[in-house]
C-alpha cells in the first residue's frame, strides 16, 4: 500500500478549528453540538484535530461496536488513561499490564453480588437518611455539591468500611475534591508537574491511603472481617494464588471509590434536576415509591421494583452521560468501513453524542423515561445504544452499584421532602472531566408532615 493511498482512506477531517489549538476550543465549548455536526455531515466516523494529535470520532452502534470489541493491543485506553496513575497508583488498573487488569477487575466481583447489594442497600439507607436529617424543615441546598458529599460517604464506606467513614467524616468530601482537581488537561499532557493541584492531590492521596493501609493492619490483627470492598480484597487470590500487597488493595479501592462516585454524584443530580424540570412524570415515582418501599426499609427487592424511578435514573444517563468522551489510543493501524486510522492517534466514542441521535432514541431531545419501559424499550433494540457506562470489555463494572446508590437516595429524598427547583434551564458544565450539571444547582425543600402520605399529589403547586 502507497503512502497516498493509505493517506486517502483516512476519515474525512471536520473543517475549521485553530493553528496548533485545532477543535480543542469548539470541543470545550459544545462537544455534543460539534460531534453531531460532524456526524451529520460525514457519517459515523470522521476526524477532527487536538493539540498535537488526530482524533477519530466513532458516532453510531455500528461503529462503536467497531471500538468496544477493538483489543487493547490495537486500541489502548491504558495508553490514554495513565494520567490517572498518580491517583490510583503504581501496579494497579492503568498501571498494570492489560491481563494483570483484568484480573484485578475480576476480584471485585465478589464484591457486587446480591448478598452484598443488600448489605450495601441498608447502608446507602442509613447514609442518606442521616444526611436528609441535618437538612431542617426547610430550606435550600446546591444539589450538586449535597450530592457528592453523600455519595462520597456511601461509597467509602461500602467500599473501605465503616471504619474509614468515621474517621474521616467531611474531611471526605475535601479529600476527593482535591484528588478530582488532579485531573484535568494539563495532567493528561504530565501529571508529575510540580503544580500546587498536583500537591494537593498528592498529599490527600497519601493520607488516603495511610488510613486504609492502618485499617488493613487493624483487621488483620483482630481477625476482623466486613461487608465491604476491602474485606473481597483482603481475602481475593490471583490465579497464580497470591495474595493482593496492601498497596494494590489500597490502590484498587481510591480508584474505585473515585470512579463510581463521580459518576453517581452527577448522574444523581441530572436524575433529580430532570425529574423536577418535568414534573409530570413525578407521580408515577411517587406512587410507587408509596406502594413499593412505604416508609421502611428500601430493600434490594424493592429497589429492583421501582420501575418508574429506574426509567428516570436511565433517562439521566441518556441525556446527560457523566463522561462526554471515551478515548482510546490507536496501538497499530486500525481499519474500519474501509478507512484505516494511523497509529499514534486516538479513536473516541461519545456517549453524549450517541445518546442524541434519532435513529437509536425517538425524539431525543425530549425528556421521556418511558422510552426504557414497555414496550419500547429503546435501548435494548440497539446493541450499543446506551452507553454511559461505557460498553465491551471496559464497561464500567460498577454500574449496578451505582444505579442502586441512586435510587436509595432518591427514594430516600422523595419520601422525607417536598421538593422544587429554584431555577430551570440547567446546562452540562463541560470544563469539568465528569460533566454534571453547573452550578448552583439550588434545590426548595420542605419536610413531609409525619404521618401525611407522600404520594403525588402532595409535591404539585407553587416551590414552597
Amino acid at each position: 500500500m502507497t503512502t497516498a493511498t493509505r493517506r486517502d482512506r483516512t476519515p474525512p477531517m471536520l473543517p475549521g478549528g485553530l493553528p496548533l489549538l485545532g477543535h480543542a476550543l469548539d470541543l470545550r465549548r459544545d462537544p455534543v453540538g460539534l460531534l453531531l455536526g460532524g456526524h451529520a455531515r460525514f457519517g459515523e466516523v470522521f476526524s477532527l484535530r487536538l493539540p498535537g494529535t488526530r482524533v477519530t470520532a466513532f458516532i453510531g452502534p455500528r461503529a462503536q461496536a467497531a471500538v468496544f470489541g477493538a483489543t487493547e493491543d490495537r486500541l489502548s485506553a491504558r495508553e490514554v488513561y495513565r494520567f490517572t496513575v498518580p491517583i490510583f497508583g503504581k501496579g494497579v488498573v492503568y498501571d498494570a499490564s492489560p491481563e494483570v487488569m483484568d484480573e484485578q477487575m475480576g476480584l471485585l466481583f465478589p464484591a457486587l453480588r446480591d448478598d452484598r447489594l443488600r448489605a450495601y442497600a441498608r447502608v446507602m439507607q442509613e447514609e442518606a437518611e442521616a444526611y436528609v436529617a441535618a437538612w431542617g424543615d426547610e430550606g435550600e441546598v446546591d444539589l450538586l455539591a449535597a450530592l457528592n458529599e453523600l455519595t462520597v460517604f456511601i461509597a467509602s464506606r461500602c467500599l473501605v468500611g465503616a471504619e474509614f467513614r468515621a474517621r474521616l467524616s467531611r474531611d471526605l468530601a475535601h479529600l476527593f475534591h482535591d484528588l478530582e482537581r488532579g485531573i484535568n488537561l494539563v495532567a493528561m499532557v504530565n501529571p508529575y508537574l510540580p503544580l500546587p493541584a498536583f500537591r494537593r492531590r498528592d498529599r490527600a492521596r497519601a493520607r488516603m491511603a495511610e488510613l486504609i493501609t492502618r485499617i488493613i493492619a487493624e483487621r488483620r490483627a483482630g481477625g476482623r472481617g466486613g461487608e465491604d470492598f476491602l474485606h473481597v480484597l483482603m481475602a481475593a487470590r490471583y490465579a497464580d494464588g497470591r495474595a493482593l500487597s496492601d498497596d494494590e488493595i489500597v490502590g484498587l479501592l481510591i480508584s474505585t471509590i473515585f470512579a463510581g462516585q463521580h459518576t453517581s454524584t452527577v448522574m444523581g443530580a441530572w436524575t433529580g434536576i430532570l425529574l423536577l424540570e418535568h414534573e409530570r412524570w413525578l407521580p408515577a415515582v411517587l406512587d410507587e415509591l408509596a406502594s413499593e418501599v412505604g416508609d421502611g426499609e428500601i430493600t434490594l427487592e424493592a429497589l429492583r421494583r421501582l420501575a418508574a424511578l429506574e426509567r428516570c435514573v436511565k433517562e439521566a444517563e441518556r441525556m446527560h452521560p457523566p463522561l462526554v468522551m471515551l478515548m482510546r489510543r490507536i496501538v497499530r493501524d486500525f481499519e474500519y468501513d474501509g478507512w484505516v486510522l494511523p497509529a499514534g492517534g486516538l479513536a473516541m466514542v461519545s456517549p453524549a453524542a450517541a445518546h442524541r441521535l434519532p435513529q437509536v432514541f425517538a425524539n431525543p431531545d425530549r425528556y421521556d423515561p418511558d422510552r426504557f419501559g414497555p414496550p419500547r424499550q429503546e435501548d435494548r433494540r440497539t446493541k450499543h445504544g446506551l452507553i454511559g457506562f461505557g460498553g465491551g470489555h471496559h464497561r464500567c463494572i460498577g454500574a449496578t452499584f451505582a444505579q442502586q446508590q441512586i435510587k436509595v437516595i432518591w427514594s430516600v429524598i422523595l419520601r422525607r421532602f417536598e421538593l422544587s427547583l429554584a431555577r430551570t434551564g440547567h446546562r452540562p458544565d463541560y470544563a469539568t472531566f465528569v460533566v454534571g450539571p453547573r452550578r448552583p444547582c439550588l434545590v426548595r425543600y420542605r419536610r413531609r408532615r409525619a404521618g401525611v402520605t407522600f404520594a403525588a399529589p402532595a409535591l404539585v403547586g407553587t416551590p414552597p
